[in-house]
């Protein structure tokens, strides 16, 4: 299995990060996450699930299966990742979601401090009948999502009805989509103001709750 590091130095607090179910690990996006989080003291890693990297040599470009089916390669990826400090997980959208999926386990377990979720996709667009993560309800582990307020994966609106553990840190980035990228005209702000807040956030988040 390979990996994307940033700031990998001994002892760090690292940051164990999943890709988006329709991009790979090194995207502008997921660069910009790293690097940010690497300049607030953080240890990142990034990998892809098998799907993705059949991507790179050829391989199909179908749609990747269940989340569930990717949690063993999660779990695989904590293995490989040679890691002497503390251990966060998470992701992008399906990267958190498959996080999620294997934290409490981890937690209970004593080898992971936290979940990070970037876009959580609480339902597919335009289907809010068809929940997930419904996990979070009853999860002790502690979690940080970061959401766009008009994310088509879940509302601020949406997810304000949802039943979620006591747990879990909710931090919303107005008028942001699944990307979390606000519009400028709206906010005045741009995608680079809203993942530097993100990383200011989730800086603050491990300091308070770790």
């Amino acid at each position: 299995m390979e990996f994307l590091l940033n700031g990998d130095e001994k002892g760090r607090t690292t940051i164990l990060l999943a890709h988006g179910s329709g991009a790979a690990m090194d995207t502008p996006w997921m660069d910009m996450v790293a690097e940010g989080l690497d300049a607030q003291g953080f240890r990142v890693a990034r990998f892809e699930f098998s799907y993705m990297a059949a991507r790179r040599t050829g391989g199909s470009k179908r749609p990747p299966a269940k989340a569930e089916t990717y949690a063993p390669e999660f779990l695989a990826a904590i293995d490989a990742l040679a890691c002497d400090g503390p251990l966060i997980i998470g992701g992008k959208s399906m990267g958190g979601r498959v996080a999620s999926l294997i934290a409490q386990d981890l937690y209970d377990a004593g080898r992971i401090k936290g979940l990070l979720c970037l876009g959580f996709p609480f339902h597919p667009p335009k289907k809010p009948d068809t929940r997930r993560g419904e996990n979070l309800a009853q999860i002790t582990c502690p979690t940080l999502i970061c959401q766009g307020t008009r994310d088509p994966f879940g509302t601020r609106e949406e997810v304000a009805g949802y039943d979620l553990s006591d747990a879990v840190t909710l931090h919303w980035l107005e008028d942001g989509d699944h990307d979390l990228k606000p519009r400028k005209r709206v906010t005045g702000k741009t995608l680079e103001d809203y993942l530097f807040a993100v990383v200011e956030r989730t800086m603050g988040w491990v300091n308070s709750s770790h």
